[in-house]
Parts: C-alpha cells; sequence; structure tokens
C-alpha cells in the first residue's frame, strides 16, 4: 500500500479548474518527482493534497487513510510536512536578521523548519526555483540525505536535472493531467518524450 495516493483528482479554484483526473502514488522511503512545465499543475497537486485548494472529484490517502476534505492543519498533524514554493518566511521586527537571508538560505530555513514537524512525507514545491548553481548543488545535497533517512519526499520540479540526482519515480503533468508516469531512469533515455512534454 502506498503511503501517498491520489486518485482521479480534480480540482478548481473557484471556476477555474486546474487538475483534471490527477493520480500519483508514493511509496515509504521513495522519492517521486512531478515534472513539468510553468503552470503544468505541479503547485496545484501539492496544494490539493494539503488542502489549500478545492478538490472537486477523485481523492487523496495518506497511510491508507482518505484525506480528501481534512482542514489543513489536520493534515499536518497526520504527518505530512509542506515547503510551498513561495517559502513563506515570516518577516518581523523581532527576527528582522532573516530578512537579510539569500534565496537559498531562507529555502534551507524552510525545509528545516518543516523537518521540525518530524513529517513522514515531505511536498516540496520548486525548491531549486531561482537559485543559484551552488546552492541548488548544496540543496540536493541535503534532500539525497533526507532520502537516505528513508524519508517519503513528492518533489515538484521543473529542472530535470535536479529532479534526476533524487527521485526514484517520475510524474510529467501537463495542463493539470499526468502525461506520464514510470521510472526516472526512462525519462532519462527518451529524448522524444522530454521534448514533447518538458522543453520550453
Amino acid at each position: 500500500m502506498p503511503l501517498l495516493e491520489l486518485e482521479g483528482v480534480h480540482a478548481a479554484y473557484g471556476p477555474s479548474r486546474v487538475l483534471h483526473g490527477v493520480s500519483l502514488e508514493a511509496a515509504a522511503g521513495e522519492v517521486v518527482s512531478l515534472l513539468g512545465r510553468n503552470g503544468a499543475g505541479k503547485s496545484s497537486t501539492l496544494k490539493a493534497i494539503v488542502g489549500l485548494v478545492e478538490i472537486t472529484g477523485g481523492a487523496v490517502r495518506f497511510d491508507g487513510r482518505e484525506i480528501t476534505r481534512l482542514p489543513t492543519y489536520e493534515i499536518g498533524r497526520l504527518g505530512i510536512g509542506y515547503v510551498p514554493e513561495d517559502r513563506r518566511i515570516s518577516w518581523s521586527k523581532r527576527i528582522s536578521a532573516s530578512a537579510s537571508l539569500s534565496g537559498g538560505e531562507q529555502q534551507m530555513l524552510t525545509v528545516a523548519r518543516t523537518l521540525m514537524g518530524n513529517p513522514r512525507l515531505l511536498l516540496l514545491d520548486e525548491p531549486s526555483e531561482g537559485l543559484a548553481p551552488v546552492i541548488v548543488k548544496a540543496l540536493g545535497e541535503q534532500v539525497a540525505a533526507l532520502k537516505r533517512r528513508g524519508l517519503t519526499i513528492l518533489l515538484s520540479e521543473r529542472d530535470l536535472k535536479f529532479a534526476a540526482r533524487l527521485a526514484d519515480r517520475a510524474y510529467i503533468i501537463e495542463r493539470g493531467e499526468i502525461r506520464f508516469a514510470g521510472p526516472m531512469s526512462t525519462l532519462l533515455v527518451d529524448p522524444a518524450l522530454r521534448r514533447a512534454h518538458l522543453s520550453v
């Protein structure tokens, strides 16, 4: 039984439908990458898992339990950690030093903050976006260390090179629909598939 399972998930922001029957799964201890161009539905998929976008059909299950319509705080308590693309660092007068952090330092801080909740599943939304190559490398090493510890990770990424170093399996999403599901190794040896769904 997979730790995380999405079955035919449809989702919408008000009248705007963003996911159309998305199905994917991640086994315990596995790193799975959700790849796609900007606007393909990657972030919406992660938000649907944690209850930040309305699910209009299908089901989300975590460790065999349906969590489709649970509030976000309950989903977090079950052991799902979510690192959003915008990092959501809280600026305040008391912690004004955080405003001087680089993008990479902000990303590391956000991941560390999420790990404090001791999640069983970590959702990472575009973690390498906008970071310098040396920071991307350091972040990749951090994620690889989490993988070695047995943490299950769903990684939303546009950067195939970054995802390929970490993920066991991959899904490609395009216009809110899954277009490919399989081993990362299959995707890496199929240039036609990459051109069709990942090239800008």
